[in-house]
């Protein structure tokens, strides 16, 4: 009878409304060391962004459209999808070409751009943003508090906030710092939901390739 019940509710639920693209409140501009993640998971996808030929240090994981509360998904969009020149025009920063067609299908689709302005607002934003060039000079694997990523980021940028920034970790590495921009690429405090940082003391962290 409870199975029941449960079921019964679920179909009375009222379904989840169609995300309008365009319609959201801000950014959030994803970083991703790329040494960490090919340790965790780019060396055994054999990913060219893993070649001991590039030289990747934090490249561009994806420009997020988000509310305050939430973020916006599988948008409808009227324009036509980038081609596989233009996502390769974004590999230099994003690693990857699949990586910059996974972020405009899942991502810049909700954004009420056409795919050439996303990527060109995209590669702004990147650009605005100083990545702190000491993670560049490291020779060996070594382990750190993920606050210090976070606080790196936040002396080299004037106007970045610590309530700004979120640092993530996954697999014991850090995976990501994460910075919230107005739409209008400024700094600003992030949603309650995204600024949830890794708390380890002792985080992997690669040098670069």
């Amino acid at each position: 009878m409870l199975r029941l019940i449960a079921m019964l509710l679920t179909l009375a639920a009222p379904a989840r409304a169609q995300d309008v693209a365009g319609e959201f409140d801000y950014y959030v501009l994803s970083l991703s060391w790329s040494a960490n993640w090919c340790a965790y998971e780019g060396d055994a996808r054999n990913s060219p962004q893993c070649d001991g030929s590039e030289d990747f240090g934090w490249i561009l994981h994806g420009l997020w459209p988000q509310y305050e509360r939430g973020y916006p998904a599988d948008c409808r969009s009227n324009f036509r999808n980038p081609t596989r020149t233009d996502t390769a025009a974004m590999a230099d920063i994003m690693g990857t070409s699949g990586l910059a067609w996974h972020q405009w299908n899942k991502h810049g689709v909700c954004s009420g751009l056409d795919s050439e302005d996303y990527y060109a607002l995209s590669r702004l934003a990147y650009g605005k943003i100083n990545r702190p060039a000491a993670f560049r000079g490291l020779t060996d694997t070594v382990t750190l508090p993920a606050s210090l990523i976070e606080d790196a980021f936040v002396r080299d940028n004037p106007g970045l906030d610590p309530d700004g920034i979120t640092v993530t970790c996954r697999q014991s590495y850090i995976q990501e710092a994460r910075i919230c921009l107005t739409r209008d690429l400024e700094f600003r405090t992030c949603g309650g939901e995204v600024i949830r940082d890794c708390t380890l003391d002792s985080a992997l962290f690669e040098p670069m390739r």
